[in-house]
C-alpha cells in the first residue's frame, strides 16, 4: 500500500523544478511537427516564466518521486474579451501516468485559477494531427474556434 503523501498533487512550479519541467516539454515538442526541440531554448523560455509570475504560471503535478505533468499558462490582454485571458501553451502528462484522470485534474485546477484571478478565457492550441488530444480537450469543455493560428518567426540575427 502506498503512503498517502505519494498521492499526486498540483503545485506552482519553482526554479528548482526547471530540469524535470524541461524534460517534459522536450517530450511534448518531439511529438509536434511544427517545432524543433532545443533544450537550451525551451529551458530559457521556462526560466523566463518561472521568474516572471506576472506574465505566466507553470503548474506541476507531482508525487513524492517525480513531476508527472505540467501546464504552462501565459497571461495577456484581449480586446475581444475586454480583459485578461490565458494562453495555455504547454500541457503534458508523462506517458506512464496518462488515462488516470490527472490531466482532467490539472485542467480543473487551471479553470479554478482562471476564475479566482478573473481571467475571462483560456485559449489553447493542440496538434491538428492528434485526434486524442482534441478529444481530450473537447471532453474538458474546450470548443473549436473559427480562428486559425498563423505564425511568423522573427529572425533575431
Amino acid at each position: 500500500m502506498s503512503d498517502s503523501t505519494d498521492i499526486p498533487r498540483i503545485e506552482t512550479a519553482t526554479i528548482e523544478d526547471l530540469e524535470p519541467i524541461t524534460e517534459l516539454v522536450m517530450e511534448l515538442l518531439e511529438m509536434q511537427v511544427d517545432f524543433k526541440p532545443d533544450r537550451e531554448v525551451q529551458q530559457n523560455g521556462l526560466r523566463l516564466i518561472l521568474e516572471s509570475p506576472s506574465k505566466g504560471r507553470i503548474f506541476v503535478m507531482r508525487n513524492d518521486h517525480r513531476i508527472i505533468g505540467i501546464v504552462n499558462l501565459l497571461f495577456t490582454i484581449s480586446t475581444a474579451a475586454g480583459g485578461m485571458v490565458i494562453l495555455l501553451e504547454d500541457f503534458i502528462i508523462h506517458p506512464d501516468f496518462r488515462g488516470l484522470g490527472y490531466g482532467s485534474n490539472m485542467l480543473k485546477h487551471v479553470r479554478k485559477f482562471a476564475k479566482d484571478k478573473k481571467f475571462s478565457r483560456i485559449t489553447l492550441l493542440t496538434d491538428k494531427i492528434s485526434s486524442d488530444s482534441q478529444k481530450f480537450f473537447k471532453s474538458q469543455g474546450f470548443n473549436y474556434s473559427n480562428m486559425i493560428p498563423m505564425r511568423a518567426t522573427v529572425d533575431l540575427d
